[in-house]
């Protein structure tokens, strides 16, 4: 009976325990094919918490240069270099109103301090099961 979960603070920490230790952990090691299939299901999953906020998070955390603790979503401040499964290599800021459901997006631009918005270029989308790594650019 010890193992037991015996009142309501016992039943909201081992949730937030599953939360921590397997669900966060799976999204950011799962396919994008999974990932799309969660999402279907996310609130019977993860509750009452936005896919957006939670599962596409978590998964792109599996690249931490891609990501800003605290924020949702693809952290656009910071020029990246990715690497995709094929070799390819790609430099840009992630654009993060375009990369969505496990896709990333880059922008491309020679001056981004200058560059007008028809000047700016754009890669991918890439597949989040494409991209074998991401690192700062220049490093």
């Amino acid at each position: 009976m010890s193992d037991e979960i015996q009142d309501f603070d016992q039943l909201a920490a081992s949730r937030r325990a599953w939360i921590e230790d397997v669900l966060r952990p799976w999204c950011q090691q799962a396919t994008r094919k999974d990932l799309l299939k969660a999402e279907q299901e996310w609130l019977d999953i993860a509750g009452n918490a936005a896919p957006e906020q939670t599962l596409w998070t978590w998964a792109w955390e599996r690249f931490p240069t891609l990501v800003y603790d605290g924020l949702t979503g693809v952290n656009e401040t910071q020029q990246v270099q990715i690497e995709l499964t094929n070799g390819e290599s790609h430099s840009g800021f992630p654009e993060g109103r375009r990369s969505k459901r496990g896709e990333l997006f880059l922008l491309l631009a020679g001056d981004m301090e200058t560059a007008s918005a028809n000047d700016l270029a754009e890669a991918g989308p890439f597949s989040l099961d494409d991209i074998a790594a991401v690192k700062p650019a220049g490093s």
